[in-house]
C-alpha cells in the first residue's frame, strides 16, 4: 500500500507555533446550565465520509442516527482535523492537536507539537467533567498515546473504560505465540484482556463490545444517581473492513450502479434536502494529483471488476450499518433508564473517507470470506469519492473532503431548535467548550501542577436555541497539508504544492482556485 506520509520538514512548523501562542476564537456567551446537569455522550466514528449517513444523502441504512437527526440538529459545515490521532486529541482537549502534542500521529518527532501523545498542558473532557461531578467512561479507540510511559484513558480522567489503546480493529486476532498483539488488544480499566476473557462474549466484534459496555457504564451511573460522560469511539468503518456476514449480504449488488451514478444520486439528495448549497457543483472524479491517481469511470470496468468493487463497498456499508444498530441499542437503553431527554449526544467522524488502498482498493482473503476476521479489505480512493460527496480529496488532506464531517446533536431537554439543519460553522475543538458550558463545569488554568492552555473553541450552545455562532479563523496542518479558513475564504495546499484560494460561500467544493485573481 502506498503511504501518503511525507518526510517531516521543520520549515512548516510555523503553523503549530502560531497555534501554541495565540487563541483566535471569540469569547462565547455562556448558556445557562439547566437545573440538572445533562448527561453527555460523544460518539466518534472512524474514517466515515461526509455523506455516508442516510440523513446526509447515503443509501446506507442508518435509521437510528437518522431519527436522532430528525429530532436534533444537523450541522452542514462542521470540521474535523483530517486524521484519527489529531482529531481525537482535539475532541478530548478542546485545543488544536499541535497544542496537545499530537500534530502528526503517535510517533515522537522530537518537537513539542509532534511528541505523539497528550502533553501536560492540556486537560481532557473526562478530567474536566469528572471535576464537575460526572461519572466518566470510554468505550473504543483511544489512539492519543498509551505505552508504558504515555497517558492512557485511566490516567486522563476516565473512571472506567474498555478500549483499544493504540488503534482499532473488529475481531480477535493473535500473534504467532497465540497472544493478542498490543495494537490489536482490548484493555479493561487498565488491564490487558486475553481474547477468551470472561469479560468478553464469545466471538466478539468490537462494535458490539463498545456498545455493550457503554450501556453498562450508563446503567452504573444512573444507579449511582450521577450525571455521566461517555466517550464512545467506534473504530467502524476504518480499514481493514470487517463485518458480520448478514450485514454484508444486505448490501451485495447495491453498488453495481457504480460511484458515478451513486455520487450523482447523493448530490441530488443533498441539494433537495438543504445539506449543500446549489451554488456548489459536484466535484468531478479526481485527476492525477500528488499521491493520487485517476479514478476511472465505472462504465470502463468489466463485470468481474464491478463485482469486486461492489463487494468492497458492501463491506464498508455493513460496518456503518452495524454501528448504527449499536447506536439504536444505546438509545433504547437510555429511554429505558429514563435518561434520554436529559442526555446531550454528539455524533461525528474523525476525518473524511479514506483513499488508502489506491483507486483499486485492497481485497486479500484469508481462510474465510472477504470481510471476515482474517481478511484485509480497504475501500480505496474510488469509493472514497462517493463517501465524501460532493467534496474533493480525502483523509490526510485539508481540502473539504478530508476535513468535513457530519455532526448530529441531540438533546430533548436542551435543544429548542430541534429538527433543523444549521449552516453555522463549527469544528471539533468546539465540543469541549460546549460541554463545559452546558455542564456548568470549570475549565482550569492549572491542573495537577501544570499550566493549562486556554480553550481554542467556542460553545455551540447558542445554536441549540436558534442562535448564531461567532466566526473565527480555523487553522489546519497535517503531513504538511495546510489550510486556514477565515470567513468566506479558505487558503489551502497539499504538501509541496502552491497555495490555493477558494470562496467557500460560492464554491465549497473547491473547483475555482482564485489565488491568481485574489493575490
Amino acid at each position: 500500500m502506498k503511504k501518503t506520509r511525507r518526510p517531516f520538514s521543520t520549515k512548516h512548523v510555523f503553523l503549530p507555533l502560531l497555534l501554541a501562542f495565540s487563541s483566535a476564537s471569540p469569547a462565547a456567551e455562556p448558556a445557562k446550565p439547566i437545573a440538572t446537569k445533562p448527561n453527555i455522550i460523544v460518539i466518534l466514528v472512524d474514517d466515515m465520509g461526509y455523506s455516508d449517513l442516510g440523513c446526509y444523502g447515503s443509501e446506507i441504512q442508518t435509521p437510528n442516527l437518522d431519527k436522532l437527526a430528525a429530532s436534533g440538529i444537523r450541522f452542514t459545515e462542521f470540521y474535523n482535523m483530517s486524521r484519527c490521532c489529531p482529531s481525537r486529541a482535539a475532541i478530548l482537549t478542546g485545543l488544536y492537536p499541535h497544542q496537545a502534542g499530537i500534530g502528526l500521529m503517535q510517533e515522537n518527532l522530537g518537537l513539542p507539537a509532534y511528541q505523539g501523545h497528550l502533553n501536560d498542558n492540556c486537560v481532557t473532557l473526562a478530567e474536566v467533567l469528572k471535576s464537575a461531578g460526572y461519572a466518566t467512561a470510554i468505550c473504543g479507540k483511544w489512539h492519543v498515546g498509551g505505552t508504558d510511559y504515555q497517558p492512557s484513558p485511566w490516567m486522563r480522567g476516565f473512571d472506567h473504560g474498555i478500549s483499544s489503546i493504540q488503534g482499532g480493529f473488529y475481531y480477535a486476532q493473535v500473534d504467532k505465540q497465540g497472544n493478542p498483539p498490543l495494537r490489536k488488544s482490548l484493555w479493561l480499566d487498565g488491564k490487558q484482556l486475553p481474547n477468551d476473557s470472561p469479560a468478553l462474549p464469545k466471538d466478539w466484534y468490537t462494535t458490539d463490545v463498545w456498545t455493550d459496555y457503554g450501556i453498562k457504564y450508563i446503567n452504573q451511573a444512573v444507579a449511582e444517581k450521577k450525571p455521566f460522560f461517555l466517550y464512545l469511539a467506534y473504530n467502524a468503518p476504518h480499514f481493514p473492513l470487517q463485518a458480520p456476514a448478514a450485514d454484508i449480504a444486505k448490501y451485495r449488488g447495491k453498488y453495481l450502479a457504480g460511484w458515478d451514478k451513486l455520487r450523482a444520486q447523493r448530490y441530488q439528495w443533498q441539494l433537495a434536502h438543504g445539506i449543500i448549497d446549489p451554488a456548489w457543483a459536484l466535484s468531478p472524479l479526481p485527476e492525477s494529483q500528488p499521491d493520487l491517481k485517476d479514478v476511472v469511470p465505472w462504465d470502463s470496468l468489466n463485470e468481474k471488476q464491478k463485482n469486486r468493487f461492489d463487494h468492497i463497498m458492501a463491506i464498508y456499508a455493513a460496518c456503518v450499518d452495524h454501528m448504527d444498530q449499536g447506536v439504536g441499542r444505546l438509545v433504547d437503553d437510555l429511554k429505558k433508564q429514563g435518561a434520554m431527554d436529559n442526555t446531550l449526544i454528539f455524533f461525528l467522524s474523525d476525518n473524511g473517507g479514506n483513499l488508502e488502498g489506491g483507486p483499486n482498493g485492497t481485497t486479500e482473503k484469508g481462510k474465510g470470506e472477504l470481510g471476515s476476521a482474517d481478511s484485509t479489505v480497504f475501500c480505496g480512493e474510488s469509493w472514497a469519492t462517493l463517501e465524501n460527496t460532493p467534496f474533493r480529496y480525502y483523509k490526510h488532506f485539508e481540502h473539504e473532503g478530508g476535513i468535513s464531517s457530519p455532526l448530529i446533536v441531540h438533546w430533548p431537554d436542551g435543544i429548542k431548535a430541534a429538527g433543523i439543519i444549521t449552516k453555522e460553522r463549527a469544528q471539533i475543538i468546539d465540543i469541549m467548550a460546549t460541554c463545559v458550558d452546558v455542564a456548568g463545569a470549570k475549565y482550569p488554568t492549572e491542573f495537577n501542577g501544570h499550566k493549562i492552555l486556554p480553550l481554542e473553541g467556542q460553545s455551540m450552545a447558542p445554536v441549540f436555541t436558534g442562535g448564531k455562532l461567532a466566526s473565527y479563523p480555523m487553522f489546519r496542518e497535517h503531513e504538511e497539508n495546510e489550510a486556514i479558513i477565515d470567513g468566506d475564504w479558505k487558503l489551502v495546499r497539499p504538501h509541496g504544492s502552491p497555495w490555493e484560494l477558494y470562496n467557500l460561500a460560492k464554491d465549497r467544493t473547491e473547483l475555482h482556485n482564485l489565488a491568481a485573481q485574489e493575490p
